[in-house]
């Protein structure tokens, strides 16, 4: 039987993620430290809503990959920490899913802060 949904609880799970996040991923610190100052600018920028809303967006999305590579990260530890190619790739396409995301964002900020100061 499944167990019945609890707001209450799911939230707990999701902050003791953000937790184990913030004490075991130095790259999930350093994005998150850098993306916090990048939101601050682009709440501080003189243009619309949609542009902040636009340039805080992207930044989210990279910290979503970063738990989802690190999830996967995880997952292929603890089924073997015998290396295998195919949980090599498996992690190599997780960290690409980030870098994609950060190149994303990367091209959002360049091409609205163009429109903004040009």
């Amino acid at each position: 039987m499944k167990p019945k949904y609890n707001f209450f609880k799911n939230t707990k799970y999701a902050l003791s993620g953000v937790y184990c996040m913030l004490k075991s991923e130095t790259s999930f610190r350093i994005e998150l430290f850098l993306g916090s100052i990048f939101i601050i600018i682009a709440l501080f920028l003189k243009t619309d809503i949609l542009h902040k809303i636009l340039l805080i967006l992207p930044i989210f999305l990279i910290f979503i990959t970063e738990c989802i590579n690190s999830a996967i990260e995880r997952c292929i530890d603890l089924v073997t920490k015998d290396y295998h190619i195919l949980a090599k790739e498996t992690k190599d396409i997780g960290s690409c899913a980030v870098f994609l995301s950060i190149c994303l964002c990367v091209c959002i900020w360049v091409a609205i802060l163009v429109k903004i100061l040009f």
